[in-house]
């Protein structure tokens, strides 16, 4: 059993597609696969900067705002 993550898949995944893209082009199947591993990346991505700014304190002198 793998200790990959699915995140860590998708992003093998992506890039195995990417050098083939590159090498002999994609099929039909494989350019849609390619989308929507890319869009599930970019969710990822963006949950993940949300989650980190929404965890940010700011400190200014003696008030501490969220």
């Amino acid at each position: 059993m793998s200790n990959e993550t699915q995140h860590e898949q998708d992003v093998k995944r992506i890039n195995e597609l990417a050098r083939k893209a590159k090498a002999e082009g994609l099929t039909e199947a494989e350019l849609e696969e390619r989308a929507v591993l890319r869009k599930r990346y970019i969710e990822g991505f963006k949950t993940s900067v949300r989650d980190q700014l929404d965890n940010i304190t700011i400190v200014d002198g003696d008030e501490k705002r969220k």
